[in-house]
């Protein structure tokens, strides 16, 4: 009987996908049609349309246009989703400009074989540093205990997935606990302490952008550096600078830091398809090695279009 379950749980494990993204598209889909029939999102289905468009048509421009393979959709899809969750616009163009300047960031802002930012993260910096009418609406989950113990379920599912859920216990738990010392230091009372706890927005940050394996540190040490600087971050710049936005602003302004993380203390990158792939193993599968600079790949894939029509395509490192 006992060998019966383990086989079944076996072959229950077996039949999951491999691929993390396809739990975040799933969550995230959720996520937002719960967020647009039952929260009041004040986005429009022809602003979310637009959105995917703009990002999937973007992604295969670039890919097009630099020779890579055609691959690479789920994670335009997962940015598309991302854009649609945080960003609230009184125009129907500026979710899909913000789209194409996400996606667009992973093709032109690289280091060492990886795109620099979270592609959600640099659409929703661009879009409210740059387009008018433009904001993020942290406050659209409200503060519902349900919500928050769904939302680290979810979460927690996705990290585990993705083999990154360090990061996002780290930084909440640094969060919090600086929350928790502020409250301490000023007598405030622990009434707001709980009020971040079951924060949608903040949980949302913890497990589904800072945790985004592509654009954080490798290796486990630095990312728990990197946890903590973010976390550290955002409580200076909501508490002490008084500043909204703080998650977002927080994490774009430290993503700098992961390349240099990187290269002292380099670790094996990710795939998303399986384990990490040894620096060797991953410049066989994508043609592209990882130390290469931002502006070498590029020149590669370009060369890559010009070969003859015999030559296999260059497979994508998205």
């Amino acid at each position: 009987m006992t060998l019966s379950r383990r086989s079944l749980l076996s072959a229950a494990r077996a039949s999951l996908p491999r691929d993390a993204r396809i739990f975040q598209i799933v969550f995230l889909a959720l996520l937002l049609t719960t967020g647009v029939l039952l929260r009041d999102f004040s986005l429009q289905p022809l602003q979310i349309g637009l959105a995917f468009a703009a990002g999937l048509a973007t992604q295969a421009f670039w890919l097009k246009r630099l020779g890579l393979e055609q691959r690479g959709f789920l994670s335009a899809v997962v940015t598309c989703c991302g854009l649609s969750l945080l960003l609230r616009s009184d125009a129907m163009w500026a979710h899909p400009l913000a789209a194409a300047l996400a996606m667009s960031s992973k093709f032109v802002l690289r280091v060492r074989g990886k795109h620099l930012y979270n592609p959600a993260n640099f659409g929703v910096i661009a879009a409210i540093t740059l387009l008018p009418g433009t904001w993020v609406s942290p406050g659209q989950w409200g503060n519902d205990l349900a919500l928050a113990v769904w939302l680290l379920m979810l979460g927690t599912i996705v990290t585990t997935r993705a083999r990154r859920l360090d990061i996002s216990w780290v930084f909440l738990g640094a969060f919090l606990g600086l929350v928790a010392l502020r409250i301490l230091f000023l007598g405030q009372s622990w009434a707001i302490w709980w009020h971040q706890l079951g924060n949608g927005a903040l949980l949302l940050f913890a497990f589904f952008m800072i945790s985004d394996p592509m654009t954080i540190p490798n290796r486990r040490g630095p990312r728990i550096v990197y946890a903590l600087i973010v976390a550290a971050a955002a409580i200076v710049w909501q508490f002490l600078l008084f500043r909204p936005n703080a998650l977002i602003w927080a994490l774009f302004l430290a993503t700098p830091l992961v390349p240099f993380l990187d290269r002292f203390f380099p670790g094996e990158g990710f795939s998303w398809r399986g384990r990490a792939a040894s620096p060797l193993r991953a410049c066989e599968t994508s043609c592209i090695p990882p130390t290469a600079a931002a502006e070498d790949w590029p020149a590669r894939a370009r060369s890559a279009t010009t070969a003859s029509s015999s030559s296999p395509a260059l497979r994508s490192p998205i």
